[in-house]
């Protein structure tokens, strides 16, 4: 169980290219952000590598590791080492990780999602998996409950040592999600789409964590 306030964890959109570096830039530079999950659309090795080059450093630089996932068949593992990224994030796939595992050793962390069952969950955490995230959208954009996801999370931070990550899909839930113990929280297009700017964003929900924080 976490003995302090959830950290956030910022997920980006699936990008095609390096074009979102300012924006990345614009909210990393908030000081706020724990986490980075680049999502990257497939293409080659090398394109990857360096989409994950140009953008990696404008979140390290502020003291957020990187993750990477690519839309597709890719060698993450060779992706996020030769991009200088900090560790990957895949669906929920015991082998897979366990692979990813075998090949990353301790030096990069290894994340994942998509993730239907407590049985899956538990599988996921024994083969090596550094951290678990709940309730992102599904492949269609469709969410689960946030009863649900906040039942989940609640279930994992009692139990398990492996950190968990609760998606949020709205400011508005940030709150409920970080009340559950999980160690992060994860926030995508709430903060992407917020008419302020991501900065705003992100500054709100460092708020509400802190104040959750204060309360303890």
């Amino acid at each position: 169980m976490a003995d302090t306030a959830a950290r956030l964890y910022l997920i980006t959109p699936v990008l095609e290219d390096a074009s979102f570096a300012p924006r990345l830039a614009e909210a990393c530079g908030t000081g706020t952000i724990a986490a980075v999950l680049l999502r990257l659309a497939f293409a080659d090795e090398r394109g990857l590598t360096n989409q994950v080059k140009a953008l990696a450093p404008l979140a390290q630089e502020h003291g957020a590791a990187v993750l990477v996932s690519v839309e597709g068949k890719a060698d993450l593992a060779n992706v996020a080492t030769r991009g200088g990224a900090d560790g990957v994030h895949v669906p929920g796939d015991p082998a897979r990780v366990r692979d990813l595992r075998d090949r990353l050793k301790s030096e990069r962390a290894i994340g994942v999602g998509a993730i239907r069952t407590k049985d899956d969950a538990m599988m996921l955490g024994e083969a090596g998996a550094d951290y678990l995230l709940f309730g992102e959208p599904r492949p269609d954009g469709s969410l689960p409950s946030l009863e649900s996801v906040v039942e989940r999370a609640s279930w994992w931070a009692e139990i398990f040592e492996t950190p968990c990550v609760a998606y949020a899909p709205s400011l508005d839930t940030v709150e409920a999600l970080a009340a559950t113990n999980a160690e992060f929280v994860a926030l995508g297009n709430a903060v992407w789409s917020h008419p302020d700017g991501p900065a705003a964003a992100l500054k709100a929900a460092a708020e509400i964590l802190e104040r959750q924080e204060a309360s303890r």
